[in-house]
């Protein structure tokens, strides 16, 4: 209930996890099937770069700036939609501008500055909804969806020291109302501790094809700091492990250094 956004948007975290978000909407596309989105943890929508609380931190210079400043051909459909869009996407507006007539987005949002944002922003959209509630409630409530098909995004602030547990336990309750679903977990990493523990359970709760992909900015030894950041995804489309590789050692290349242990990959948690 207390984690802003505004201050951390546009940062290589946020790089990271919608160029990914990106790639996996496009794959879902490629299908004339309409398609569902969830999207638990959906913050206010969009981000003022420019805003007092950006400003203070400074996150996004050594971000989203640096990449449209040196672009990479491996994500020129992200920057593209970067600058499309205007100010900063956070997921909800990305999603949006990817949706096809037919489709349709949920998206749930707690903080209740946060959420009269981002109903403003689409309050005359019949293609989405947006509610005030808690986003893991959602993942029973709202699903399966009538389409069948689609992604559910769950991204918590991780503002808890058991919202690792509640992000894998969220996975498995996506995966058993919609296992045809593409689900995607976002996490952050400053020590490895809670990321081996959240991966246990992932495989231990018996789900199948779940990959996890990481880009570490530092080697992490300082659970005091945000050190790198994974994405898992649950029944991810056809070609994901190569070309999530690929858009994560780009990333490396533009964010990162590996003189300060910066480091990317894509491994395998559950065969299919």
């Amino acid at each position: 209930m207390n984690y802003r956004h505004a201050y951390h948007a546009g940062n290589w975290a946020d790089c990271m996890k919608h160029a990914l978000l990106v790639w996996l909407l496009r794959a879902l596309a490629k299908k004339q099937k309409p398609f569902f989105v969830l999207d638990t943890h959906a913050g206010s929508g969009q981000y003022d770069l420019e805003s007092e609380e950006a400003r203070r931190t400074g996150e996004a210079e050594t971000g989203i700036r640096r990449l449209m400043a040196a672009p990479h051909s491996a994500f020129a459909d992200y920057l593209g939609l970067v600058r499309q869009l205007g100010l900063y996407p956070g997921s909800p507006a990305l999603i949006r501008a990817l949706l096809r007539p037919g489709d349709r987005l949920a998206c749930c949002e707690l903080h209740p500055e946060e959420h009269a944002a981002l109903r403003a922003r689409f309050t005359r959209d019949s293609q989405i909804q947006v509610h005030l509630r808690d986003g893991f409630g959602a993942l029973v409530a709202l699903l399966p969806p009538a389409e069948r098909r689609g992604l559910v995004l769950i991204d918590p602030p991780y503002e808890a020291t058991d919202e690792y547990l509640n992000a894998a336990v969220g996975l498995a309750t996506a995966n058993s109302r919609f296992p045809s679903g593409v689900l995607a977990a976002w996490y952050p990493i400053k020590h490895r501790a809670p990321v081996r523990s959240m991966h246990a359970t992932i495989r231990d709760v018996g789900m199948r094809d779940v990959v996890a992909a990481e880009f570490l900015l530092r080697a992490p030894l300082d659970p005091a700091r945000l050190n790198g950041c994974g994405l898992v995804v649950v029944n991810p489309p056809w070609g994901f492990e190569s070309e999530a590789q690929a858009l994560l050692t780009a990333l490396l290349q533009r964010l990162g250094s590996r003189e300060h242990g910066a480091e990317v990959g894509v491994v395998r948690l559950a065969d299919e």
